[in-house]
């Protein structure tokens, strides 16, 4: 059973990943009131996505840094779901049913369209490198 154990992740870090997303979502939701972000320019909103890049990549790194030896890319998977699903379905419910957009929310918020698929982009290599990189140490 000790090792079924050490090949999944515990139900308690699915939670807790979840509600840090949670979280993260509803203060993102707030700051973009009162329009979603769209009273803001497309040229703040690229600069935007591009300054809250970097600082999500860290602490996805410094997460698979933290994990055991040979689990990275297992870990930025799991981090690719949580912040692309939890917040698609969120954004779903909020710009598609309650404001009425139906799916044409992935047009219309492009700025919060791609982070349902550049987490799929940029954290397997990143967790795929660390592995890598601990394997020739």
């Amino acid at each position: 059973m000790l090792y079924a154990e050490e090949k999944t992740m515990r139900l308690s870090k699915h939670i807790r990943l979840l509600i840090l997303v949670t979280i993260a979502w509803f203060l993102f939701w707030m700051a973009g009131l009162p329009e979603y972000y769209q009273q803001y320019s497309i040229t703040f909103m690229v600069i935007f996505d591009l300054a809250i890049l970097p600082p999500i990549w860290f602490i996805i790194y410094r997460s698979t840094k933290q994990s055991r030896p040979g689990h990275g890319l297992k870990v930025c998977l799991w981090w690719s779901f949580y912040i692309s699903v939890p917040l698609f379905i969120y954004d779903l419910i909020y710009c598609g049913f309650y404001l009425g957009h139906g799916i044409g929310f992935l047009t219309k918020y492009w700025y919060i369209t791609v982070y349902y698929f550049l987490p799929w982009i940029i954290f397997p290599p990143t967790g795929w490198l660390v592995d890598k990189r601990r394997s020739l140490i």
